[in-house]
């Protein structure tokens, strides 16, 4: 069976409002709304309106658009560097560097994207979505007790997030404790029966347990309810793996 850690959805849509300078919102948006869907233009422009007085809005973007072209680290470091640089809250700096370990994931580099993350959250200690992107990171490099303490404090934050609670019960199962996974799973599922990735888990773990019937029934809810999600994705693979065991037998 497959048997997937945490996944961290690697956007860049949310990206910190960074203010223009003289007000221009309305050419931050559009060189930002170009870096995203014509990076390689975004770039260009972003650098022209750097060498117009753009300041942190234009770097900004320009950061973006590199990572939009597939520099992942270059536009990291850029945004590291305009994280520290900046004298914009401490919500905006930490959303930098959220936006810089979101690439250096892209990048393959998770030891970097944790110190980013790390950094992040020394600014805003109770951002949840920074925790969960950081049990994210820790998944990835195997640390699931450090995964379980970042979504601990997430769902103390949040005790309402059905997504947290799935994530936990993945870091749970890494971790060996299905008992545990099981519990988080029932929480999630009672806060949203439709939870995607928990209706996901509920499948794994149930196969683990040697339920295939109840596995089964967790992957076809799953496909209904959230087709087109990446735990949908997982589930029909995991779906064909047992019908083609159960041909076998």
């Amino acid at each position: 069976m497959l048997r997937p850690a945490l996944c961290l959805c690697l956007c860049l849509v949310a990206a910190p409002a960074v203010a223009a300078p003289g007000g221009d919102q309305q050419r931050y948006a559009e060189c930002m709304a170009l870096a995203r869907s014509k990076p390689a233009e975004g770039w260009e422009n972003a650098l022209a309106w750097q060498s117009l007085g753009g300041g942190e809005a234009a770097r900004h973007c320009g950061a973006v658009a590199l990572i939009g072209q597939g520099e992942y680290e270059e536009g990291a470091m850029r945004l590291e560097a305009l994280a520290q640089d900046s004298r914009r809250t401490a919500a905006v700096r930490a959303g930098m560097l959220a936006q810089a370990a979101q690439a250096w994931s892209l990048a393959r580099q998770p030891q970097q994207a944790l110190h980013d993350q790390t950094l992040a959250l020394t600014l805003t200690p109770k951002d949840v979505d920074l925790l969960i992107d950081r049990a994210t990171t820790a998944s990835e490099i195997n640390d699931s007790r450090a995964a379980i303490a970042d979504l601990d404090q997430a769902a103390r934050l949040a005790p309402k997030r059905a997504d947290i609670h799935a994530l936990r019960a993945s870091a749970w199962r890494l971790q060996g404790d299905l008992a545990a996974a099981e519990r988080d799973i029932v929480t999630a599922l009672k806060l949203d029966p439709n939870q995607a990735d928990a209706l996901l888990e509920s499948g794994i773990t149930a196969r683990l347990r040697g339920n295939i019937a109840q596995a089964r029934r967790a992957w076809i809810k799953l496909l209904q309810v959230a087709p087109d999600s990446p735990a949908a994705e997982v589930a029909r693979q995991n779906i064909e793996m047992l019908d083609v065991r159960g041909a076998g037998n």
